[in-house]
């Protein structure tokens, strides 16, 4: 995951910093350390983990670098619509 990722995925839910903390059990200095700049992430795989899971469980999707740079999006729910936070 990239910082970029990380923002991008935030802003697609509309969570701020504490909610992300909340829901992820990572420190919201943490937080506010990983996400200025550009780049991948710079911490614990644990820490890595733990926002990733949080992340998705919430309806986010990452896109791997495939030639036309990593990403985010929202899950498309089981009746073909498209998850709005």
């Amino acid at each position: 995951m990239t910082r970029s990722q990380l923002r991008a995925a935030r802003a697609l839910l509309g969570w701020s910093q504490e909610r992300l903390s909340e829901a992820s059990g990572v420190s919201l200095p943490t937080i506010k350390r990983l996400e200025p700049g550009e780049g991948s992430l710079q911490t614990r795989v644990d820490t890595l983990n733990k926002l990733q899971a949080a992340l998705e469980a919430a309806g986010v999707l990452f896109i791997p670098e495939n030639g036309g740079g990593a990403g985010v999006r929202l899950r498309n729910r089981a009746d073909g619509t498209r998850d709005e936070h």
